[in-house]
């Protein structure tokens, strides 16, 4: 199931992140080895999420590599200890998507997005660069915690792209 584009306004959010450059068939690193890090520091330091899991496709070029960075919303700023990092998800207007099911559709529905985008004459905050389309933020949040929802037919995952002011 999937829901219609809509867009929204976001205020500025802190968030921790690791950063890692990939090719297509390496998705999954970022998740193995981000997500349990990120989770491990929110616990040793008190933090409190501001919201699910995320990928923030920093630059991409489909034919290379992909800049993602793994990363977690908070309440409040982080300390950056070692190699997390702390950013700000900038404020703005965002255009978000709700694909309810199997996440190796969501390259399809990643295209239907930009599809709408187009049509709409919706412009997302992208420049584009000889080595890729880099993007303000460009978020893949994952609502589903796998170890509570083990199909994967049944996850949640939402798409926010920030759009040009």
């Amino acid at each position: 199931m999937l829901t219609l584009p809509k867009i929204v306004e976001r205020e500025a959010r802190p968030y921790i992140y690791l950063p890692f450059t990939v090719r297509m068939d390496e998705m999954q690193r970022p998740a193995n080895e981000g997500f349990p890090r990120l989770f491990g520091h929110i616990a040793d330091h008190g933090l409190e999420p501001a919201g699910p899991a995320f990928y923030n496709y920093r630059r991409i070029d489909m034919a290379d590599t992909l800049d993602v960075e793994a990363g977690i919303a908070l309440q409040t700023p982080s300390p950056s200890p070692g190699e997390i990092r702390t950013g700000i998800l900038p404020a703005g207007r965002y255009v978000t998507m709700t694909w309810h099911g199997h996440p190796d559709k969501l390259m399809d529905v990643t295209t239907l997005l930009v599809g709408w985008s187009r049509l709409t004459e919706t412009h997302f905050d992208v420049e584009q660069r000889a080595d890729g389309d880099h993007f303000a933020c460009r978020l893949e949040l994952y609502e589903t915690d796998p170890h509570d929802v083990p199909d994967m037919n049944e996850w949640v995952t939402i798409l926010e792209f920030k759009l040009k002011s």
